[in-house]
């Protein structure tokens, strides 16, 4: 994507306004209108699958595999349960429930009300999910949108800038393509909701230009996700699905392993077995060609993030006893294991976000929990252990946006269950019924009857003492005891 080919900085605003308008016509309020584009979205993706895996491979090397699996696939089904399930997911809460019985006659409500003008900004390492699951969520709130995508990934956006007015609505969803001075533009204007995925420098910008309009964000921000692995859980499926994890898109997602951790008890052959069975799970990947020719593995997206983890291996203090080689004219590096890495060692600076993989030894379970405490609060936490104490363990002794058991990844599989993070790794949640809540606001609502008017006339002023009585405030409402071990108590 060159500077010719970006959305002009002008039409900005002007894309902004048309959003603006078409919102105020209140037509993206229509559940069946909100039905049939989401349905268009699905439609979009399925008819140019081919075109959009190309664009995939052509942005990231990404593999038909990846393409037509984790995006392509992904994306059709998020749209079709969006669309089915929308008239659920937008039906009034009727409060019946209620600490005083006698507001049941006010008929309390609550409305998922659509926040209005959206924007997404997509980074580039799964660029058609990034842009069309929160698009598909911001559809399902009855929200206009702006998707800004990635300059790094020019193929994927130029090919949705293409595709979005052959089949949405282009007065409700517009597509911005540039690179930092069209987003800074893009910035400048009053959105009602900002969803963004990627790295938490940019987070810190868009939240600083988003809080001068008091714009509500999601931000999914990725971080250093660990894996704590338990000796005692079968270390081949461990590593096949550690490894998994690690290579797909060259390890450039945000809920990759980023490291792993390694309780041995002192035991330091525990390590060696460990090493060993990645490499075997290494080579079965990677038995028809090396990584670095393989048409199984990604490449680095670029030289600049290519340079980024060439200077990582070359700085780090550990030791590389897996892979290691590296493919400059083809921007490929293998999937790199490295030991001996102490918490302040370069490669635990930061995300990795790339196929390396260093390896920490702790001394038991509560050290990794430590550890893992030590540092920001990660997107996801994956744990392999059969062990529900273990499991217990972990889950109570640290904080993380997601955890997950004995696998990595396929948690985003998973459409009901809510995705995001926590601290540094973000906030806000994504994924179904999750995603249309986060282009929704609460809407309470409550209808008072006239007939009630004898029984409020005591609430107004003049303000007398025999009022106050028939008021009856509930100031004198008993309290129960409580145990800080047992809760609270009966009687």
């Amino acid at each position: 994507m060159d500077g010719t080919s970006y959305t002009p900085i002008s039409e900005i605003p002007e894309i902004y306004s048309k959003l603006r308008a078409t919102f105020r016509t209140r037509r993206t309020i229509s559940i069946p209108w909100r039905q049939q584009q989401l349905l268009q979205v699905a439609r979009m993706v399925q008819d140019n699958k081919d075109l959009i895996a190309q664009a995939l491979f052509n942005d990231v090397g990404k593999p038909a595999m990846e393409a037509y699996s984790y995006e392509i696939s992904l994306v059709l089904e998020r749209a079709l349960i969006a669309a089915t399930n929308l008239p659920e997911w937008t039906k009034p809460e009727h409060k019946t429930d209620l600490f005083d019985p006698n507001q049941k006659a006010w008929s309390p409500k609550v409305y998922f009300a659509p926040k209005g003008v959206v924007l997404v900004i997509v980074p580039w390492n799964f660029p058609l999910v990034l842009s069309i699951q929160p698009l598909i969520a911001a559809i399902s709130a009855g929200c206009c949108c702006a998707v800004k995508v990635s300059e790094i990934a020019p193929h994927t956006g130029h090919l949705l800038a293409d595709l979005f007015p052959k089949y949405l609505d282009p007065e409700a969803y517009q597509v911005i393509l540039g690179a930092v001075p069209e987003i800074t533009k893009t910035l400048e204007l009053k959105w009602d909701h900002i969803f963004y995925t990627g790295n938490g420098h940019a987070g810190r910008i868009i939240s600083a230009a988003a809080a001068k309009h008091l714009t509500p964000l999601t931000l999914e921000l990725g971080g250093k996700s660990p894996v704590i692995l338990d000796p005692s859980y079968d270390l081949d499926i461990a590593a096949k699905r550690i490894m998994y994890g690690k290579v797909l898109n060259c390890g450039q997602i945000c809920v990759a392993p980023d490291y792993l951790i390694v309780p041995t008890s002192g035991n330091h052959e525990i390590l060696n077995k460990v090493v060993e069975t990645l490499r075997r799970a290494y080579n079965s990947f990677f038995s028809d060609a090396p990584p670095l020719e393989s048409t199984s593995y990604a490449r680095i997206v670029s030289k600049n993030h290519f340079d980024r983890l060439s200077s990582l291996l070359t700085r780090t203090n550990g030791v590389t006893v897996l892979g290691g080689k590296m493919n400059t004219e083809r921007l490929k590096i293998e999937p790199t294991i490295v030991t001996g890495i102490q918490p302040d060692d370069v490669l635990m600076e930061g995300e990795l976000f790339g196929p390396i993989l260093p390896i920490i030894e702790v001394g038991t379970f509560e050290d990794a929990c430590e550890l893992v405490s030590q540092g920001d609060h990660p997107l996801v936490l994956y744990a392999f252990t059969q062990n529900e104490a273990i499991k217990t363990l972990i889950r109570d002794s640290t904080t993380s946006g997601n955890l997950v058991y004995n696998d990595t990844f396929i948690q985003l599989g998973v459409a009901e269950l809510p995705f995001g993070g926590v601290g540094e790794s973000g906030y806000g949640r994504q994924h179904g019924r999750y995603g249309f809540e986060s282009f929704s606001y609460l809407r309470s609502s409550i209808d008072m009857p006239l007939e009630l008017e004898r029984v409020l006339t005591v609430r107004y002023p003049p303000y007398t003492p025999d009022n106050l009585k028939l008021m009856n405030p509930n100031v004198n409402i008993k309290i129960p005891q409580c145990s800080p071990t047992a809760g609270i108590l009966k009687g």
